[in-house]
């Protein structure tokens, strides 16, 4: 069962590409590349990117819902972030597999949490805390090495709400979970990273004296 429903402006667009209108695809590619890209980008590892762009792997993605959008009209498999994010991941995996052939982890979950992900956690962790604090190196290591020490299960779920922005009804249909067990398991990564952060003399407006 999907919990995760679409926007009233995505539906329309939706319904609109359905009647025929080649403009109303143009509009909503453009309006998804955002989430797009911030999904690509969270889940690209250092040694891809040294070899492929991110907005490239993002215009392979946007082509290949372009090719599928008829299909996922007629079925609604799930919600379109869901989809295309899952086009994302594929080409991801396609991309790692022609630039560098050897086995890879699964893109599916932020094993090795990237330090875009990190960063953006923390920005919505730590929101007081001013950006030229967020931006010194040593800082985000600090926080970077704290996040990594919590469970995957829990630093998936931060990357997920936190990192790519997805809702809690989008992160229980990615995990297969019932929409309270996965606001459980968020609210428990929320306070295990704030005691992480408390024992190590980080505040929500950056180091503590």
């Amino acid at each position: 069962m999907a919990f995760s429903t679409d926007s009233d402006d995505t539906s329309g667009l939706l319904d609109k590409i359905a009647a025929g209108d080649s403009d109303a695809l143009e509009c909503l590619l453009r309006n998804h590349r955002p989430f797009l890209k911030r999904v690509i980008q969270m889940r690209m590892e250092p040694a891809l990117r040294a070899r492929v762009d991110v907005s490239d792997v993002v215009q392979e993605t946007q082509i290949l819902i372009t090719k599928g959008i008829d299909y996922f009209i007629k079925h609604r498999p799930t919600a379109f972030r869901i989809w295309i994010r899952r086009k994302g991941l594929d080409q991801l995996i396609d991309q790692r597999r022609r630039h560098i052939g050897a086995e890879m982890r699964s893109v599916l979950k932020e094993e090795n949490l990237s330090d875009v992900s990190s960063l953006a956690i923390a920005r919505k962790m730590l929101s007081n805390t001013p950006s030229k604090i967020l931006g010194q190196i040593e800082f985000r290591e600090r926080v970077h090495g704290l996040i990594e020490q919590l469970g995957e299960k829990h630093r998936e779920m931060l990357v997920l709400r936190h990192a790519e922005e997805l809702s809690n009804a989008e992160v229980a249909d990615l995990l297969e979970l019932d929409p309270n067990t996965a606001r459980q398991r968020y609210g428990r990564a929320l306070r295990q990273l704030a005691q992480l952060f408390e024992e190590n003399g980080i505040g929500r407006d950056g180091l503590k004296e």
